[in-house]
Protein backbone atom coordinates (compact mmCIF):
# COMPACT_ATOMS: atom_id res chain seq x y z
CA UNK A 1 0.00 0.00 0.00
CA UNK A 2 1.29 3.34 -0.71
CA UNK A 3 1.79 5.66 2.16
CA UNK A 4 -0.84 8.09 2.15
CA UNK A 5 1.56 11.33 3.86
CA UNK A 6 3.14 11.28 0.64
CA UNK A 7 0.43 11.05 -1.75
CA UNK A 8 -1.36 13.54 0.09
CA UNK A 9 1.50 15.97 -0.56
CA UNK A 10 0.77 15.95 -4.04
CA UNK A 11 -2.08 18.08 -3.85
CA UNK A 12 0.38 20.88 -1.80
CA UNK A 13 2.85 21.16 -4.05
CA UNK A 14 5.43 24.07 -3.83
CA UNK A 15 3.76 27.12 -5.17
CA UNK A 16 7.11 28.86 -5.94
CA UNK A 17 7.75 25.69 -8.33
CA UNK A 18 4.17 25.45 -9.88
CA UNK A 19 4.99 29.42 -10.83
CA UNK A 20 8.05 28.90 -12.22
CA UNK A 21 7.01 26.21 -14.51
CA UNK A 22 3.99 28.31 -15.55
CA UNK A 23 6.84 30.75 -16.51
CA UNK A 24 8.73 28.36 -18.43
CA UNK A 25 5.53 27.07 -20.39
CA UNK A 26 4.70 30.96 -20.81
CA UNK A 27 7.64 31.65 -22.47
CA UNK A 28 7.43 29.17 -24.85
CA UNK A 29 4.69 31.02 -26.27
CA UNK A 30 6.39 34.31 -26.38
CA UNK A 31 9.87 33.93 -25.48
CA UNK A 32 11.12 33.71 -22.02
CA UNK A 33 12.88 36.87 -22.19
CA UNK A 34 9.58 38.50 -22.30
CA UNK A 35 8.16 36.71 -19.20
CA UNK A 36 9.20 38.60 -16.32
CA UNK A 37 9.92 35.73 -13.75
CA UNK A 38 10.49 36.94 -10.17
CA UNK A 39 9.46 33.42 -9.26
CA UNK A 40 12.15 31.30 -8.51
CA UNK A 41 15.72 31.88 -6.04
CA UNK A 42 18.12 30.54 -8.77
CA UNK A 43 20.96 32.56 -8.75
CA UNK A 44 21.45 34.51 -11.74
CA UNK A 45 25.53 35.77 -11.78
CA UNK A 46 27.86 33.18 -13.19
CA UNK A 47 30.19 31.08 -10.71
CA UNK A 48 33.63 32.50 -10.23
CA UNK A 49 36.19 31.80 -12.93
CA UNK A 50 38.51 30.80 -10.55
CA UNK A 51 36.15 28.27 -9.05
CA UNK A 52 35.56 26.78 -12.70
CA UNK A 53 39.82 26.59 -12.50
CA UNK A 54 39.86 24.13 -9.63
CA UNK A 55 37.38 22.24 -10.81
CA UNK A 56 39.16 21.81 -13.96
CA UNK A 57 42.51 21.21 -12.36
CA UNK A 58 41.12 18.87 -9.99
CA UNK A 59 40.12 16.81 -12.50
CA UNK A 60 43.18 16.80 -14.06
CA UNK A 61 45.73 16.22 -10.91
CA UNK A 62 44.12 14.27 -8.63
CA UNK A 63 43.14 10.65 -8.97
CA UNK A 64 39.97 9.30 -9.83
CA UNK A 65 39.05 8.11 -6.38
CA UNK A 66 40.00 11.18 -4.56
CA UNK A 67 37.54 12.90 -6.73
CA UNK A 68 34.75 10.24 -6.93
CA UNK A 69 35.27 7.58 -4.56
CA UNK A 70 33.18 7.91 -1.15
CA UNK A 71 34.29 10.22 1.62
CA UNK A 72 34.75 9.36 5.20
CA UNK A 73 30.90 9.31 7.02
CA UNK A 74 31.92 13.04 8.54
CA UNK A 75 33.22 14.68 5.73
CA UNK A 76 36.45 14.53 3.83
CA UNK A 77 39.21 15.90 7.05
CA UNK A 78 40.93 18.50 5.19
CA UNK A 79 37.85 20.17 3.70
CA UNK A 80 36.94 20.35 7.38
CA UNK A 81 40.12 21.95 8.65
CA UNK A 82 39.54 24.76 5.91
CA UNK A 83 36.01 25.49 6.57
CA UNK A 84 36.35 25.61 10.29
CA UNK A 85 39.07 27.98 9.96
CA UNK A 86 37.44 30.18 7.79
CA UNK A 87 34.58 30.72 10.06
CA UNK A 88 37.17 31.16 12.75
CA UNK A 89 39.55 34.25 11.12
CA UNK A 90 36.48 35.68 10.21
CA UNK A 91 34.01 35.66 13.15
CA UNK A 92 36.10 34.43 15.89
CA UNK A 93 34.42 31.24 17.00
CA UNK A 94 37.40 28.60 17.82
CA UNK A 95 35.51 26.24 15.22
CA UNK A 96 37.82 22.76 14.44
CA UNK A 97 37.33 20.09 11.50
CA UNK A 98 35.48 18.21 14.40
CA UNK A 99 32.67 20.62 14.18
CA UNK A 100 32.27 20.61 11.13
CA UNK A 101 29.64 18.15 8.77
CA UNK A 102 29.89 18.47 4.91
CA UNK A 103 25.82 18.02 3.38
CA UNK A 104 24.24 18.10 0.44
CA UNK A 105 23.52 21.95 0.74
CA UNK A 106 21.40 24.27 3.75
CA UNK A 107 18.43 21.62 3.50
CA UNK A 108 20.65 18.56 4.07
CA UNK A 109 22.22 20.58 6.57
CA UNK A 110 18.46 21.55 8.45
CA UNK A 111 17.91 17.92 7.99
CA UNK A 112 20.66 16.49 10.08
CA UNK A 113 20.55 19.66 12.28
CA UNK A 114 16.58 19.09 13.10
CA UNK A 115 17.03 15.24 13.86
CA UNK A 116 20.10 15.57 16.41
CA UNK A 117 18.15 17.87 18.86
CA UNK A 118 14.51 16.90 18.63
CA UNK A 119 12.41 13.85 18.66
CA UNK A 120 8.76 12.84 17.46
CA UNK A 121 6.29 14.89 19.29
CA UNK A 122 8.44 17.80 20.12
CA UNK A 123 8.46 21.21 18.70
CA UNK A 124 10.39 23.58 16.98
CA UNK A 125 9.49 26.94 16.05
CA UNK A 126 10.05 29.14 13.29
CA UNK A 127 9.21 33.07 12.62
CA UNK A 128 7.06 34.37 9.51
CA UNK A 129 7.66 34.56 7.03
CA UNK A 130 9.49 31.91 6.69
CA UNK A 131 10.54 29.49 3.77
CA UNK A 132 7.24 26.77 3.37
CA UNK A 133 9.60 24.11 2.77
CA UNK A 134 10.68 24.40 6.75
CA UNK A 135 7.24 22.38 6.82
CA UNK A 136 7.99 19.23 5.40
CA UNK A 137 11.79 19.11 6.92
CA UNK A 138 10.72 19.19 10.34
CA UNK A 139 7.31 17.36 9.71
CA UNK A 140 8.24 14.41 8.21
CA UNK A 141 11.02 14.10 11.03
CA UNK A 142 7.73 13.57 13.16
CA UNK A 143 8.21 16.98 15.36
CA UNK A 144 6.07 19.42 15.00
CA UNK A 145 6.68 23.04 13.27
CA UNK A 146 5.37 25.79 14.96
CA UNK A 147 5.54 28.74 12.95
CA UNK A 148 5.28 32.66 15.16
CA UNK A 149 3.53 35.38 13.68
CA UNK A 150 5.28 38.11 12.07
CA UNK A 151 6.46 41.34 13.30
CA UNK A 152 5.67 42.96 9.66
CA UNK A 153 7.07 46.40 10.71
CA UNK A 154 9.87 45.34 10.46
CA UNK A 155 10.25 41.46 9.71
CA UNK A 156 12.35 41.23 13.02
CA UNK A 157 11.49 39.15 16.04
CA UNK A 158 7.56 39.07 17.47
CA UNK A 159 8.89 38.82 20.68
CA UNK A 160 5.77 39.05 23.01
CA UNK A 161 4.18 36.28 20.27
CA UNK A 162 7.51 34.25 21.03
CA UNK A 163 7.23 34.35 24.34
CA UNK A 164 3.70 32.72 24.60
CA UNK A 165 4.69 29.66 22.28
CA UNK A 166 8.24 29.55 23.64
CA UNK A 167 6.67 26.19 26.02
CA UNK A 168 8.38 23.34 27.63
CA UNK A 169 8.02 21.11 24.70
CA UNK A 170 9.92 23.05 22.36
CA UNK A 171 13.43 22.10 21.97
CA UNK A 172 14.59 24.01 19.43
CA UNK A 173 13.75 27.39 17.36
CA UNK A 174 14.99 27.89 13.35
CA UNK A 175 15.60 30.69 12.45
CA UNK A 176 16.83 32.11 8.70
CA UNK A 177 18.60 35.43 8.52
CA UNK A 178 18.90 37.22 5.82
CA UNK A 179 16.05 36.48 5.57
CA UNK A 180 13.53 34.37 2.59
CA UNK A 181 11.01 35.62 1.31
CA UNK A 182 11.38 39.19 3.32
CA UNK A 183 15.49 39.94 2.77
CA UNK A 184 15.04 41.48 6.47
CA UNK A 185 18.73 40.78 8.19
CA UNK A 186 18.38 40.11 12.22
CA UNK A 187 19.90 43.04 14.21
CA UNK A 188 22.65 42.00 16.65
CA UNK A 189 20.01 43.55 19.25
CA UNK A 190 17.61 40.90 17.74
CA UNK A 191 19.81 38.05 17.94
CA UNK A 192 21.03 39.02 21.46
CA UNK A 193 17.95 39.37 22.50
CA UNK A 194 16.80 36.14 21.60
CA UNK A 195 19.89 34.59 22.85
CA UNK A 196 18.95 35.94 26.27
CA UNK A 197 15.25 34.54 26.03
CA UNK A 198 16.77 31.04 25.21
CA UNK A 199 19.18 30.90 27.84
CA UNK A 200 16.65 32.08 30.44
CA UNK A 201 13.76 29.37 29.17
CA UNK A 202 16.61 26.56 28.68
CA UNK A 203 17.24 27.18 32.36
CA UNK A 204 13.82 27.37 33.78
CA UNK A 205 12.80 24.19 31.48
CA UNK A 206 15.27 22.12 33.09
CA UNK A 207 16.51 21.29 29.24
CA UNK A 208 18.64 22.77 26.08
CA UNK A 209 16.92 24.64 23.37
CA UNK A 210 18.69 24.99 20.57
CA UNK A 211 19.41 27.81 17.58
CA UNK A 212 18.97 25.98 14.43
CA UNK A 213 20.62 29.24 12.36
CA UNK A 214 19.92 28.86 8.59
CA UNK A 215 22.31 30.95 6.53
CA UNK A 216 22.76 30.04 2.89
CA UNK A 217 22.28 34.30 2.25
CA UNK A 218 25.09 34.93 4.42
CA UNK A 219 27.36 36.59 2.13
CA UNK A 220 24.65 38.38 0.07
CA UNK A 221 24.26 41.75 2.35
CA UNK A 222 23.92 45.51 1.63
CA UNK A 223 25.76 48.16 2.40
CA UNK A 224 25.54 49.69 5.93
CA UNK A 225 23.46 46.57 7.44
CA UNK A 226 23.59 45.33 10.92
CA UNK A 227 24.45 41.12 10.09
CA UNK A 228 25.81 39.67 13.16
CA UNK A 229 27.35 36.29 13.30
CA UNK A 230 24.77 34.50 14.98
CA UNK A 231 26.75 31.66 16.79
CA UNK A 232 28.64 34.03 18.87
CA UNK A 233 25.79 35.30 20.92
CA UNK A 234 24.32 31.30 21.40
CA UNK A 235 26.42 28.67 22.68
CA UNK A 236 23.74 25.93 21.94
CA UNK A 237 23.71 27.16 17.87
CA UNK A 238 24.14 25.07 14.77
CA UNK A 239 24.89 26.96 12.39
CA UNK A 240 23.48 25.34 8.52
CA UNK A 241 24.97 26.86 5.72
CA UNK A 242 25.11 26.52 2.01
CA UNK A 243 27.94 27.55 -0.82
CA UNK A 244 24.58 27.59 -3.06
CA UNK A 245 23.84 31.49 -3.22
CA UNK A 246 27.48 33.00 -2.55
CA UNK A 247 29.03 30.85 -5.44
CA UNK A 248 26.31 30.60 -7.62
CA UNK A 249 26.10 26.71 -6.92
CA UNK A 250 22.64 25.32 -6.02
CA UNK A 251 23.09 22.73 -8.39
CA UNK A 252 26.28 21.46 -6.58
CA UNK A 253 24.31 20.32 -3.83
CA UNK A 254 27.05 21.83 -1.01
CA UNK A 255 26.66 22.91 2.52
CA UNK A 256 27.42 21.72 6.34
CA UNK A 257 26.55 22.26 9.47
CA UNK A 258 28.50 23.97 12.19
CA UNK A 259 28.13 23.15 15.97
CA UNK A 260 29.63 26.00 18.06
CA UNK A 261 32.58 24.85 19.77
CA UNK A 262 30.83 26.01 23.35
CA UNK A 263 28.02 23.38 22.89
CA UNK A 264 27.98 20.75 25.50
CA UNK A 265 28.87 17.48 23.20
CA UNK A 266 29.53 19.42 20.32
CA UNK A 267 31.93 16.74 18.50
CA UNK A 268 29.38 14.36 19.61
CA UNK A 269 26.72 16.14 17.55
CA UNK A 270 28.39 16.30 14.69
CA UNK A 271 29.65 12.12 15.12
CA UNK A 272 25.08 11.74 15.44
CA UNK A 273 25.15 13.40 12.18
CA UNK A 274 26.91 10.72 10.28
CA UNK A 275 24.44 7.71 12.40
CA UNK A 276 21.83 10.12 11.33
CA UNK A 277 23.14 9.98 7.54
CA UNK A 278 22.52 6.30 7.50
CA UNK A 279 18.64 6.55 8.27
CA UNK A 280 18.17 9.24 5.61
CA UNK A 281 20.59 7.77 2.67
CA UNK A 282 22.38 11.47 2.82
CA UNK A 283 26.02 9.63 3.18
CA UNK A 284 28.12 12.89 2.20
CA UNK A 285 27.84 15.02 -0.59
CA UNK A 286 30.21 14.10 -3.51
CA UNK A 287 33.90 14.06 -2.80
CA UNK A 288 34.82 16.59 -5.64
CA UNK A 289 32.24 19.55 -4.06
CA UNK A 290 33.91 19.37 -1.05
CA UNK A 291 37.57 19.76 -2.53
CA UNK A 292 36.28 22.46 -4.94
CA UNK A 293 34.68 24.80 -2.06
CA UNK A 294 37.71 23.85 0.70
CA UNK A 295 40.02 25.68 -1.99
CA UNK A 296 37.70 28.67 -2.82
CA UNK A 297 37.06 29.26 0.59
CA UNK A 298 36.19 32.86 0.94
CA UNK A 299 35.57 33.54 -2.47
CA UNK A 300 32.46 34.65 -4.01
CA UNK A 301 30.23 35.44 -7.22
CA UNK A 302 29.80 38.43 -7.67
CA UNK A 303 27.08 39.64 -5.45
CA UNK A 304 26.98 43.26 -6.28
CA UNK A 305 24.18 42.85 -9.24
CA UNK A 306 21.51 41.41 -6.19
CA UNK A 307 21.76 44.96 -4.03
CA UNK A 308 21.32 46.66 -7.71
CA UNK A 309 18.20 44.81 -8.64
CA UNK A 310 17.26 45.65 -4.93
CA UNK A 311 17.45 49.16 -5.25
CA UNK A 312 15.69 49.25 -8.78
CA UNK A 313 12.58 47.32 -7.14
CA UNK A 314 12.75 49.15 -4.02
CA UNK A 315 12.54 52.79 -5.61
CA UNK A 316 9.81 51.69 -7.98
CA UNK A 317 7.73 49.65 -5.59
CA UNK A 318 7.50 52.40 -3.11
CA UNK A 319 6.97 55.29 -5.95
CA UNK A 320 3.62 53.21 -6.81
CA UNK A 321 2.43 53.24 -3.25
CA UNK A 322 3.33 49.73 -2.22
CA UNK A 323 4.28 49.27 1.64
CA UNK A 324 7.64 47.50 1.76
CA UNK A 325 10.58 47.15 4.11
CA UNK A 326 13.98 47.43 2.43
CA UNK A 327 16.08 44.35 2.27
CA UNK A 328 19.08 44.33 4.07
CA UNK A 329 20.34 41.24 2.47
CA UNK A 330 19.61 37.88 0.17
CA UNK A 331 17.82 38.39 -3.55
CA UNK A 332 14.18 38.84 -2.25
CA UNK A 333 11.63 41.95 -1.52
CA UNK A 334 8.57 41.46 0.11
CA UNK A 335 5.68 44.20 -0.49
CA UNK A 336 2.31 44.43 0.89
CA UNK A 337 -0.06 44.24 -2.48
CA UNK A 338 -2.81 46.12 -2.71
CA UNK A 339 -5.26 43.96 -1.74
CA UNK A 340 -5.94 41.99 0.75
CA UNK A 341 -5.97 38.34 -0.99
CA UNK A 342 -2.36 37.88 -1.92
CA UNK A 343 -3.35 35.30 -4.33
CA UNK A 344 -5.72 37.10 -6.53
CA UNK A 345 -3.04 39.65 -6.93
CA UNK A 346 -0.40 37.72 -7.89
CA UNK A 347 -3.05 35.91 -10.25
CA UNK A 348 -4.15 39.83 -11.45
CA UNK A 349 0.18 40.61 -12.17
CA UNK A 350 0.16 37.23 -14.62
CA UNK A 351 -2.08 39.20 -17.08
CA UNK A 352 0.87 41.01 -17.29
CA UNK A 353 3.47 38.40 -17.48
CA UNK A 354 4.62 39.71 -13.87
CA UNK A 355 5.30 36.13 -12.21
CA UNK A 356 4.96 36.94 -8.72
CA UNK A 357 4.78 35.04 -5.52
CA UNK A 358 1.87 34.84 -3.07
CA UNK A 359 3.44 35.30 0.63
CA UNK A 360 0.13 32.90 1.98
CA UNK A 361 3.10 30.01 2.15
CA UNK A 362 5.52 32.06 3.62
CA UNK A 363 2.79 32.07 6.92
CA UNK A 364 2.25 36.16 6.56
CA UNK A 365 -0.56 36.83 3.77
CA UNK A 366 -1.29 40.05 2.53
CA UNK A 367 2.30 40.11 1.18
CA UNK A 368 4.28 39.42 -2.38
CA UNK A 369 7.61 37.60 -2.79
CA UNK A 370 9.95 39.19 -6.05
CA UNK A 371 12.72 37.43 -6.60
CA UNK A 372 15.34 39.49 -8.29
CA UNK A 373 18.08 37.04 -9.09
CA UNK A 374 17.45 38.28 -12.81
CA UNK A 375 19.52 39.98 -15.47
CA UNK A 376 19.59 43.57 -14.54
CA UNK A 377 18.14 44.51 -17.90
CA UNK A 378 15.22 42.41 -17.21
CA UNK A 379 14.49 44.55 -14.16
CA UNK A 380 14.77 47.69 -15.72
CA UNK A 381 12.11 46.15 -18.83
CA UNK A 382 9.30 44.94 -16.18
CA UNK A 383 9.29 47.82 -14.91
CA UNK A 384 6.89 49.60 -17.43
CA UNK A 385 4.74 45.73 -17.19
CA UNK A 386 4.70 46.54 -13.34
CA UNK A 387 3.57 50.32 -13.81
CA UNK A 388 0.85 48.94 -15.95
CA UNK A 389 -0.46 46.41 -13.86
CA UNK A 390 -0.88 48.63 -10.78
CA UNK A 391 -2.48 51.29 -13.22
CA UNK A 392 -4.86 49.20 -14.74
CA UNK A 393 -5.64 47.06 -11.59
CA UNK A 394 -5.57 49.43 -8.69
CA UNK A 395 -6.17 53.11 -10.18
Amino acid sequence: MLVQKYKDMLGNKSVIRSLSEFATARGKEIGYENVFDYSLGNPSVPVPQEFTDVMIRLLQEKSSIELHGYSPTLGIPSVKEKIAASLERRFGVPYRAEHIFPTSGAAGAIAHAVRCVSEPGDEILTFAPYFPEYGPYINLTGAKLKVVPADTENFQINFEAFAEMLTEKVMAVLINTPNNPSGAVYSTETVQKLAEILEEKSAQYGHKIYLISDEPYREILFEGVDAPYVAKYYKDTLTCYSFSKSLSLPGGRIGYVAVNPACEEAATLVEMCGQISRGTGHNCPTSIMQLAVAETIGLTADLSVYERNMNILYKELTALGFTCTKPGGTFYIFPKALEEDAVSFCNKALKYDLILVPSDSFGCPGFFRMAYCIDTEKVERSIPALRKFVENEYR
